[in-house]
C-alpha cells in the first residue's frame, strides 16, 4: 500500500518554475533516491513533502501516516540536552502512552462505557502503528548507532560541533519511527562504521524512505528506485542505483541518435525544397516535402543538455621522487593523555596509492599532521624521501591563505601567472571577475573546498596527502576526482569516508586498529571481506555503535540479548491480551492481566537499558 502518492507537484521560485509535473508514489519498504544537479529542487521537494515548504499539486497520504525529515540544517545550539532533542521527535508516542495509562486507570476503576473503550482501542492502534512500546529503547539504539555515547545524551546541544548536531538531527528523524522517512545527505559527518550501520537500518526499516545523497556506495546499498529531476521535469527509474546510471546513459544516447537522424532528414528535405520549390514540374513534390518537414519538426525529439558542472581535475605531471616517498619507524602518537598509536611502522613508495582507514577519533588526522611535520611523535621517527614535494588537503581548509581574494590565494598557492590561475579557477567553478575577486574570508564551506582542491591540483607535488577531499562535492565531481587520482603518477595518501573512492583509488590500506597500524593489500571491498580475520587478529575490540538488533553468528547470547528475547516474548504477550480485549473490553481479569503484562514489559525495557549501559562501559 502506498504511503504517499504525489501528483503533478509544482514549485515556483520568483515566478519561474523550479520543477513542474512531478509525480510518483512510494510504498512501505521503498527506498527512492532523488537525483539531479545541484539546484534542481531535490531539497525543496523533500521539505515540501514534509510540509515545511509550499507545493502546488496533490499529496495523497495513507491514513495516519507519520513523516520525519532530516535535512542539512543542523538544530540550533541551545542548552537543551541531546536526549530531549532526539526524543522530541517521538513526543506524539509519549502522549499516546500517557493517554493509554489514563484510560487504563479509568477502566480499572470501573469505567467501561463504549466511548472510553473506543478511545483506548484507537490509542492502542496508533501506538502499534508506530512500532509499539519499545520506542524508547529503539531511540537509544539509534543514538548509539550514530556514534553518540550515553554521556552525550545529557550534554547541551550548545556543546556539540556542527557535524555532531547534524548527526543529532538524523538520530531524531530515525528515532521517530515514521512511516515516511525523508533524508537529505544523511551520510554527512558519519564515519564508515556508522554509515554501514545506517545502511543496515535502512534496509530493515519498516517504512518508506526518500533520500538525497552523494555517496555512491551508500546509494547502491540502499536504493530501490530513482526519481531524476532534470530541466524542471521528473523521470522515474525502478531498480538499483547502477541500473539508473546505465539506463540514463542509454536513454540519452538513444535520444541523441534519434534527434540526429531527424535533423539529417529535415536537412535533406529542406535542400530538396530549396532546390526545386520554384520549378513548376517539381512544385507538387516540393509542397509534399515541406509538409513532411513541418510534421518532423512537430515530432522532433528535444535532447535536454544536462547543465551539470563538474570540477575540472587534471593534476600536473610531477617530478620524479626517490623510490621511498615516506617511511615511519616505531612511531607512537598521543593526543593529550590519550595514546593513539603505539609502535607503528609503514612505508609508501613512489607512485603508490594508499588509503588510511579507521573509526572517528582513531588518530588519522593526527597521523597526517605528524607526517607533515606539524606535530612530533612521542616516539619513533617519520622521514620523507629524496625530492618529495607534498601537497596537503585538509578537511578543515586550514592551509588557505585568508589575507586576500580567491585569485590571490590561487596565485600564491600554485605559482601560476594570473591568466593561468584564472583558467584554473574557472575549471573549479569560480567563473568571472566577481567570484574570483571574492575575499577568501567570505567563502562558504563548499567554496573553500573547491579553492583548496584547485590549489592542490596545480601544485605540481609528487605526494598528495588528502584528508576527506570529497566533502561538499556532488556525484559528478567525485567521479572526476576519482578518475584524476587513478591517473596521478605520484604517491597518494588518502583519508576518506567515500568508500567508492577508497575502492577505486587505493591499492593498499593502512588501518588504525586498537592503537596499531596494520596493512592490507587491495581496496575497501577486499578489506571488508577480511573483516572476520581482522576482528580475530585484534587484541581488544573497541566498542562499536549499538545496532537495533544483535549481530548474527554469536556463539553465546549476552545478558543484553537474553533480555531482548524476554522483551520479544513480553511484547507478544501484550499483543495477545490486546487482541482478546478487543473482543471483550468488559472482562476485568483480562484488563488486570493486560496491565500486569504492560508493567512487566516496561521493567524489561528498563533492565535492557541498564545492561546495555553496563556493557558499553565495560567495552570502553
Amino acid at each position: 500500500m502506498a504511503i504517499v502518492i504525489a501528483s503533478n507537484l509544482r514549485k515556483e521560485l520568483a515566478g519561474s518554475p523550479l520543477f513542474d509535473g512531478v509525480s510518483f508514489k512510494v510504498e512501505r519498504r521503498d527506498r527512492l533516491a532523488l537525483a539531479g544537479r545541484n539546484g534542481a529542487g531535490k531539497t525543496t521537494l523533500l521539505r515540501g513533502i514534509a510540509g515545511e515548504a509550499s507545493l502546488m499539486g496533490d499529496l495523497a497520504w495513507e491514513k495516519g501516516a507519520r513523516v520525519a525529515l532530516h535535512d542539512q540544517r543542523p538544530p540550533a545550539a541551545s542548552p537543551r540536552p541531546l536526549r530531549d532533542y532526539v526524543l522530541a521527535g517521538t513526543s506524539d508516542l509519549a502522549a499516546i502512552e500517557d493517554e493509554l495509562r489514563a484510560l487504563e486507570q479509568a477502566m480499572a476503576t470501573g469505567t467501561h462505557d463504549p466511548a472510553t473503550l473506543r478511545r483506548y482501542a484507537e490509542a492502542q492502534a496508533r501506538l502499534e502503528h508506530a512500532g509499539g512500546y519499545d520506542w524508547r529503547s529503539r531511540a537509544g539504539a539509534v543514538v548509539r548507532g550514530l556514534g553518540f555515547t550515553d554521556d552525550d545524551l545529557d550534554r547541551p546541544l550548545s556543546t556539540f560541533s556542527g557535524g555532531e548536531l547534524t548527526r543529532a538531527s538524523l538520530a531524531r528523524a530515525l528515532a521517530a519511527q515514521p512511516d515516511l522517512l525523508l533524508l537529505d545527505e544523511p551520510t554527512n559527518h558519519l564515519d564508515i562504521e556508522s554509515m554501514e550501520w545506517l545502511e543496515e537500518m535502512l534496509r530493515t526499516l519498516d517504512a518508506a524512505v526518500i533520500l538525497v545523497a552523494h555517496d555512491r556506495w551508500f546509494l547502491e546499498a540502499v536504493t530501490t528506485a530513482v526519481l531524476e529531476l532534470e530541466g524542471g521535469k521528473s523521470t522515474y527509474f525502478p531498480g538499483k542505483w547502477h541500473v539508473w546510471r546505465r539506463e540514463e546513459a542509454a536513454r540519452q544516447q538513444h535520444l541523441q541518435r534519434t534527434a540526429d537522424r531527424q535533423a539529417e532528414e529535415i536537412e535533406r528535405l529542406e535542400r530538396f525544397v530549396t532546390r526545386f520549390g520554384a520549378k513548376a514540374t517539381k512544385a507538387r513534390q516540393a509542397q509534399s516535402k515541406q509538409k513532411q518537414i513541418d510534421r518532423l519538426k512537430e515530432q522532433r525529439v528535444e535532447v535536454t543538455k544536462k547543465e551539470r558542472r563538474a570540477l575540472g581535475f587534471e593534476f600536473l605531471k610531477p617530478k620524479r621522487s626517490g623510490r621511498v616517498v615516506l617511511e615511519a619507524e616505531n612511531i607512537t602518537l598521543t593526543a593529550g593523555d590519550k595514546t593513539l598509536i603505539t609502535g607503528g611502522s609503514f612505508a609508501i613508495e613512489r607512485g603508490e596509492h594508499v588509503a588510511l582507514v579507521g573509526h572517528n577519533g582513531a588518530g588519522k588526522t593526527t597521523l597526517l599532521e605528524t607526517i607533515l611535520g606539524r606535530r612530533q611523535p612521542a616516539a619513533g621517527v617519520i622521514r620523507t624521501g629524496h625530492d618529495v614535494e607534498i601537497a596537503y588537503f585538509s578537511q578543515h581548509e586550514a592551509e588557505l591563505d585568508e589575507r586576500g581574494t580567491v585569485i590571490d590565494a590561487a596565485v600564491a598557492g600554485t605559482g601560476l601567472r594570473r591568466p593561468e590561475a584564472q583558467n584554473l579557477l574557472g575549471r573549479f567553478l569560480f567563473s568571472g571577475y566577481e567570484e574570483q575577486e571574492k575575499p577568501v574570508t567570505a567563502l562558504s564551506g563548499g567554496e573553500r573546498r573547491r579553492l583548496t582542491l584547485a590549489i592542490v591540483v596545480a601544485s605540481g607535488a609528487n605526494f598528495l596527502v588528502l584528508d576527506e577531499p570529497t566533502n561538499h562535492l556532488d556525484l559528478e565531481s567525485r567521479e572526476s576526482l576519482e578518475a584524476a587520482l587513478e591517473a596521478f603518477p605520484g604517491a597518494v595518501l588518502l583519508v576518506t569516508h567515500d568508500r567508492a573512492l577508497l575502492d577505486a583509488v587505493s591499492g593498499r590500506l593502512i588501518a588504525l586498529e586498537n592503537g596499531q597500524l596494520r596493512t592490507y593489500m587491495g581496496g575497501w571491498a577486499e578489506y571488508r571481506d577480511r573483516d572476520e580475520e581482522i576482528e580475530a587478529a585484534a587484541p581488544a575490540k573497541p566498542a562499536k555503535p549499538a545496532r537495533p538488533a544483535a549481530r548474527p553468528g554469536k556463539p553465546k547470547a549476552s545478558p543484553v540479548e537474553l533480555v531482548e528475547r524476554d522483551i520479544e516474548k513480553a511484547e507478544a504477550r501484550v499483543a495477545d491480551l490486546e487482541r482478546q480485549l478487543a473482543e471483550n473490553w468488559s472482562d476485568a481479569k483480562l484488563l488486570a492481566d493486560h496491565t500486569a503484562a504492560r508493567n512487566e514489559l516496561e521493567k524489561l525495557l528498563e533492565r535492557w537499558e541498564t545492561l546495555f549501559a553496563e556493557q558499553e562501559a565495560a567495552a570502553s
